[in-house]
């Protein structure tokens, strides 16, 4: 009710948990995968590249969610236990790190996007650069992904809400019946979303995607009559479905996120034209097409002429297309928008919460960490 975490939250240990498991994976596959004989090096070179890619991914959400963090590279648990808090720029040229080390080693058609690629690499490093508000490299990547010819952007976005590995998936964490996150009973999607009703869409996203600019788009959500009751407004988020369904995966990065970092970083370099053009791509595809009456319904098309309306489209583009999918928090931060956005959702908002608490119980066993607890908890 008070919308506040602290530092014994279970979901800020639970991240915590996720980043730094990811992080002594890829750690044993470094250090322990050159020693293995009778590997061919192209196979030996992918697993190094992928561990790496995931390394720097896992490093990168934790320097924009925690700031500094204790950076581990091997695996030993003695020497684990005691490591410092490196900046967070410290954290980010290491995350950089990782990305240049997996680039030109991974294949550029995998399976499917469940599997690293070289692509994905330069996707991510399109992020990275925007998040730095490095536009020329940003827009340079996110070019290069674009112009690949690999994907295309998904004629219907239902399909984004409705399916896994669209035409437009780079990157997605991929997940069987057997390991779906959405079985899981206290951190799956699903649950949160439907079964526990734990997080549910606000009023304000609701009228966001509701609008005439917003499109196909509405379908991220859906709404049921029996779910409201009290504070619940009976909208549910719509993109994560139970194990057995075909949207149970998590997109990290898919070709509608690379028209908006284009836009976002021709618009920061005053190409206005350009940014115009990528929006446009997505308010064409998000057109709403009746099948009974075979008519289409056209998403207004975008037209800046200073560089702070483009910005603004962009802004409030990136929450109708990037919806439900794990943006709009670090875009508010990034942007340094989060002060003027937050109060509405909360009464108590403090501009420290911008960054989440280390979780108390890694204090209490790191003695490096003693006294290093974020600024407001």
């Amino acid at each position: 009710g008070t919308k506040q975490i602290t530092s014994a939250n279970g979901s800020v240990a639970a991240l915590w948990g996720s980043i730094y498991n990811t992080v002594y994976l890829a750690n044993f596959i470094i250090e322990k995968l050159p020693t293995v004989a009778g590997v061919r090096t192209i196979d030996r070179d992918r697993v190094l590249a992928t561990a790496h890619f995931l390394r720097g991914y896992a490093y990168f959400i934790g320097a924009y969610t925690f700031g500094g963090l204790p950076l581990v590279t091997e695996t030993n648990i003695g020497s684990n236990r005691n490591i410092a808090r490196s900046t967070e720029g410290e954290v980010l040229a290491f995350v950089l790190n990782d990305y240049n080390e997996a680039l030109g080693k991974l294949p550029e058609n995998p399976a499917n996007a469940g599997f690293a690629s070289e692509f994905a690499v330069r996707a991510a490093l399109a992020k990275y650069n925007l998040y730095l508000e490095k536009w020329p490299e940003a827009e340079s990547f996110a070019t290069e992904v674009i112009a690949s010819g690999k994907y295309s952007l998904d004629t219907l976005f239902t399909n984004i809400v409705r399916k896994d590995f669209t035409s437009e998936a780079i990157f997605e964490m991929g997940y069987t019946i057997n390991d779906d996150p959405c079985t899981n009973g206290t951190i799956g999607l699903n649950n949160l979303f439907l079964g526990r009703r734990e997080i549910i869409p606000s009023n304000q996203i609701i009228l966001a995607l509701s609008s005439d600019e917003s499109g196909e788009r509405f379908s991220s959500i859906s709404f049921n009559i029996d779910n409201l009751v009290g504070a619940d407004n009976g909208w549910s988020v719509a993109k994560y479905g139970t194990a057995d369904q075909d949207n149970n995966n998590v997109v990290a990065l898919r070709m509608g996120e690379m028209y908006l970092i284009r836009a976002e970083a021709r618009a920061k370099q005053s190409k206005i034209t350009g940014a115009q053009a990528d929006i446009n791509l997505l308010r064409a595809r998000a057109d709403t097409w009746n099948v009974s009456s075979k008519t289409k319904t056209f998403t207004p098309r975008v037209s800046a002429s200073t560089q702070a309306q483009m910005l603004a489209i962009i802004e409030t583009e990136r929450v109708y297309e990037l919806a439900f999918e794990g943006h709009r928090w670090f875009d508010l931060v990034r942007t340094k928008r989060a002060a003027a956005v937050m109060p509405a959702f909360n009464a108590n908002w403090k501009n420290a919460y911008e960054r989440w608490p280390i979780p108390q119980r890694e204090i209490q066993n790191n003695p490096a960490l003693a006294g290093q607890q974020n600024p407001g908890y």
